[in-house]
């Protein structure tokens, strides 16, 4: 019996990062993995929950096919983005994935009570923070499905 092959056409990535310099290494980290999927970076919560609805209305091109999103967020912070994509009847099914400098139980916990689909601890050694991008992007683009958008 042969697998089936098959792969996951170039989706679109929202990254909600309000530092810098984590949002170009995490980009610079899809890149070098040959992760070349277009990635829109937006800096606070305000910003992520307007592009998502602006999206909605076909304003800013299709949905995002998944979500990086930081939790210590300017304006809104990534636990209110999180519950409000949660509670969307279209933004629902995008699969979050929180990538975050947290390492608190509670915020592991709301995370997940929020339905949030992973919670992911940056880790402060640029070397190894890259290694964690390439291993999300692998497993996000290259080996789930993702639902159509």
């Amino acid at each position: 019996m042969t697998t089936p092959t098959w792969s996951n056409p170039p989706v679109s990535i929202l990254l909600v990062e309000d530092n810098p310099a984590d949002a170009r290494l995490a980009i610079e980290a899809f890149r070098e993995n040959q992760l070349d999927n277009p990635v829109k970076v937006v800096g606070n919560g305000e910003e992520a929950v307007e592009y998502l609805n602006a999206c909605k209305e076909q304003k800013n091109g299709p949905l995002p096919a998944l979500i990086l999103l930081d939790l210590n967020l300017p304006r809104k912070d990534g636990r209110e983005v999180l519950a409000e994509i949660k509670a969307d009847e279209v933004l629902k099914s995008i699969p979050v994935v929180v990538l975050t400098t947290s390492q608190a139980e509670d915020d592991i916990r709301t995370v997940y009570a929020l339905s949030g689909n992973c919670y992911v601890t940056k880790n402060p050694d640029i070397v190894q923070f890259i290694e964690t991008v390439r291993l999300l992007g692998e497993f996000w683009l290259k080996t789930v499905r993702l639902p159509p958008r």
